[in-house]
């Protein structure tokens, strides 16, 4: 699960890093058009990207107001990852298009710059995923009655949102409620929370205490199943479509809404997030 990688203490996802570099790229390539007329388009790249994440955002807000409206200021928490990308995209294209049209100058080296880096993000996108990365995992495991079992084993078909977590983590206990609401009224869908490197007596005693409604509640003594799956910190969700495919990763805490988007992605439904 190449979704995001670890520098030091902080998780940085992947499309931030793939955004980072094609943004790299179409800032060198407009420097380069535009450095005999000494026109530099850093500003104008800039504005683009503020304005695309704020409509990205806003756009994914109104979609799911319904879901943000009882906890309102969780709108501006953008680390559950709610954003609708082709809201953002349309943005930052208006605006470099309004720039380039007040000022003339910039038009040829904004145009080569934001050429160069919409090629350089298709190409990242289209690399391959490792296929073992992609497919649910076998890794044994172990439930809280001392019973052996596998995420490939229990999801039996089903779609199926996996979720490492552990007790000491402050992200996992803050989304738990979100994800155990889900399950009571997600009756397709199976969810499997399996805890990283704790033993028995410490998840049970915190499921029995916090959430008892909680089921599909997996032990990882060793954190194996995190290892497999290249997660790079907790929470780590996957979502797993019926056919066994990965089709949805999130690192960070989920929200409500960017809960339902996934999960109506990941059963082909509209609402798919970035």
């Amino acid at each position: 699960m190449a979704s995001a990688f670890a520098l030091g203490p902080f998780v940085v996802p992947l499309q931030s890093l793939m955004l980072a570099f094609a943004g790299t790229v179409a800032l060198i390539a407009g420097w380069l058009a535009g450095r005999r007329d000494g026109v530099g388009i850093a500003r104008v790249l800039l504005d683009m990207f503020v304005a695309g994440m704020a409509a990205a955002r806003l756009a994914f807000v109104i979609e799911w107001f319904e879901l943000y409206r009882a906890a309102p200021w969780t709108m501006l928490d953008i680390r559950d990852g709610g954003f609708t990308a082709w809201a953002g995209v349309a943005a930052a294209l208006a605006t470099a298009a309004w720039l380039a049209w007040r000022k003339a100058p910039l038009r040829k080296p904004l145009a080569v710059g934001v050429a160069c880096g919409a090629v350089t993000w298709t190409l990242l996108a289209m690399l391959p995923s490792p296929p073992d990365s992609r497919a649910l995992p076998a890794v044994p495991l172990v439930t809280l009655d001392g019973a052996q079992g596998s995420v490939a084993a229990l999801a039996a078909g089903a779609p199926t949102v996996v979720n490492l977590w552990a007790t000491w983590c402050p992200p996992c206990l803050r989304e738990m409620p979100v994800l155990a609401e889900a399950q009571q009224r997600e009756a397709g869908v199976r969810f499997l929370f399996v805890n990283q490197g704790e033993d028995r007596g410490v998840v049970d005693r915190f499921v029995a205490t916090r959430f008892p409604e909680l089921r599909g509640v997996l032990l990882d003594p060793d954190s194996a199943l995190g290892r497999e799956v290249g997660a790079p910190g907790l929470p780590t969700t996957l979502f797993y479509d019926a056919g066994g495919r990965l089709a949805e990763a999130h690192v960070g805490p989920l929200s409500r809404a960017s809960l339902a988007a996934r999960l109506n992605a990941v059963r082909g439904r509209r609402g798919a997030v970035n």
